[in-house]
């Protein structure tokens, strides 16, 4: 995910929002009957989330000192105050977020901190709080330097990545209706779900952060399959480990890497995509629309 630097009121708002949304998506899942959490899961993501929120700010500087050098030798001046410059710079972040987002399910490297996110078995708002700690090393952020490099300001990337992030945290539930008409265009807690579950027809689908038209144009959407979703990593569940669901992926890669019989070898799998063979599977988890029980 695009690391967002956060903090006072601003923090503070968002934390209450959260909270407040948690709690309202509990409730409706309690109404329902439905079990939409684990108490292992949630634990772990608190210490994820806590640990993602303190390591924000030394990456926050690291992003400002590569974003203002850029900004120094910039192409062109773009004001994304006016509406013109607004609309331009939300197109612009919605594509390259799909092709940032669908390189990290393709390219190893940062599928290993990307990883993170996709470690829980239940699909709820939590989930949107486990976000991978080494942003910054996987070098994530880099893919949105060419936007400042362009001629938006650090500032206004930086925004629009708080918008995108805040639409995003949305859409991790499956409380929530269809939104009609609008399915066509956005980025869904239908859509989304797909996108989290591991099913085959489900993999590295629907990338979208805002907008699902990009997955639509480049072939990567698909529909809510007629079978239940399950959710989680293919291959491995780190359960509520902290330290297997931060650095699982990683470790897994160092391995892999000291293990190849060639530095090409190695490289290759460093860089190419994720290993999609799974030895075996923990027991699938319903999601919260196959544990719906039918009226009588």
């Amino acid at each position: 995910m695009f690391q967002v630097v956060t903090g006072g009121p601003a923090g503070f708002a968002v934390f209450a929002v959260s909270a407040a949304a948690v709690a309202l998506e509990a409730v409706t899942a309690a109404r329902r009957g439905l079990r939409i959490h684990d108490r292992g899961e949630l634990v772990a993501t608190a210490i994820v989330a806590l640990g993602h929120a303190g390591l924000r700010f030394a990456e926050g500087g690291v992003v400002v000192a590569v974003y203002a050098e850029l900004w120094a030798h910039r192409l062109a001046s773009i004001d994304a105050t006016r509406w013109s410059g607004a609309i331009a710079l939300f197109l612009a972040f919605e594509f390259v977020y799909y092709w940032y987002h669908r390189a990290t399910h393709r390219v190893r490297w940062l599928w290993a901190t990307h990883a993170v996110h996709h470690s829980t078995r239940r699909f709820n708002l939590t989930a949107a709080l486990r976000l991978g700690w080494t942003g910054a090393v996987s070098g994530h952020f880099l893919f949105f330097a060419p936007l400042v490099f362009a001629g938006f300001s650090p500032a206004a990337v930086l925004t629009m990545g708080a918008i995108d992030l805040a639409w995003q945290f949305f859409v991790h539930t499956e409380m929530a209706p269809s939104l009609g008409p609008l399915e066509a265009i956005l980025n869904t807690p239908r859509h989304h779900a797909v996108h989290h579950a591991r099913n085959p027809d489900c993999l590295d689908r629907n990338f979208g952060g805002v907008l699902i038209v990009f997955d639509r144009l480049f072939g990567t959407f698909a529909e809510r399959p007629a079978e239940p979703l399950v959710y989680g990593l293919v291959g491995r569940d780190p359960g509520g480990s902290v330290v297997e669901v931060v650095f699982g992926e990683w470790r897994r890669l160092i391995a892999d890497l000291r293990a190849a019989p060639s530095i090409a070898v190695g490289l290759a799998g460093v860089f190419g995509p994720p290993s999609e063979v799974a030895p075996a599977f923990p027991a699938p988890v319903a999601s919260a629309r196959e544990q719906e029980i039918p009226p009588r």
